[in-house]
């Protein structure tokens, strides 16, 4: 995962590819393109783009890259997919066949969760649960389902509020007379005069791609797309 976050592009094609043997076939041959950037003169690519010919296979594989992260179970993707429980059970083990590293990972929330009652965000807060000693499977699923989501949303919590941290130290910011107005998930909006709007924009995405004091603790880049127009709906 951490090389297809590096290697950029599209990443639930990129999930695809690696999860379906006929997909990268099909890549490998050349008969898809994983992703295209038009060049002057070119109105379309030479060959279907993999989102485009294998759209169910990139549907699941975007699903599941978002889904994983919630903890849900092959259960809860037969019902978003409307199949039977095995083939999404089988769907569930492509993904996870080269992914160890996130089973473990999970495994190891679970048993912080049960064993301390709690799991912690990237930079320490943490999410508490009561003790799971004699509780039924029903609500053992759903704490357990909880301590895989809870690090990952809380997490992206944690980068918010310091990238809004470090926006609202910015003195530069505040001599061109811009301020922070309001956050929408991974997203903030700041308001200001026309005139210094791309130096402002610059200092922006400077502070959310190093929203830790400077830097970027993680092992990923932060990408930022920032856009200024006279309204949110506009940069939209």
């Amino acid at each position: 995962m951490l090389e297809a976050f590096k290697a950029g592009g599209d990443f639930h094609s990129r999930t695809a590819m690696n999860m379906y043997q006929h997909v990268r076939d099909a890549v490998e041959e050349k008969k898809v393109l994983l992703e295209w950037h038009p060049q002057p003169g070119q109105e379309k690519p030479p060959v279907p783009l993999l989102k485009d010919a294998f759209g169910a296979e990139r549907r699941k594989a975007k699903m599941l890259n978002f889904s994983i992260a919630y903890g849900k179970t092959a259960v809860g993707l037969s019902w978003d997919w409307k199949v039977e429980v095995r083939e999404a059970r089988d769907t569930l083990k492509l993904w996870h066949r080269d992914r160890k590293e996130v089973s473990a990972w999970q495994k190891k929330q679970k048993a912080l969760a049960l064993e301390k009652c709690e799991v912690y965000t990237l930079l320490g807060r943490s999410r508490q649960f009561p003790n799971m000693t004699h509780a039924g499977p029903g609500q053992k699923g759903h704490v357990e389902r909880a301590a895989i989501n809870a690090p990952v949303q809380g997490s992206a919590a944690d980068v918010a509020m310091y990238a809004m941290l470090e926006i609202e130290r910015n003195a530069r910011l505040k001599e061109l007379g811009w301020r922070l107005l309001l956050q929408v998930h991974d997203e903030v909006i700041l308001e200001g005069p026309t005139e210094s709007a791309e130096e402002a924009k610059s200092i922006v995405v400077e502070c959310m791609s190093k929203p830790f004091y400077g830097t970027n603790i993680l092992k990923v880049d932060l990408a930022v797309d920032a856009k200024y127009a006279k309204s949110w709906y506009a940069a939209k």
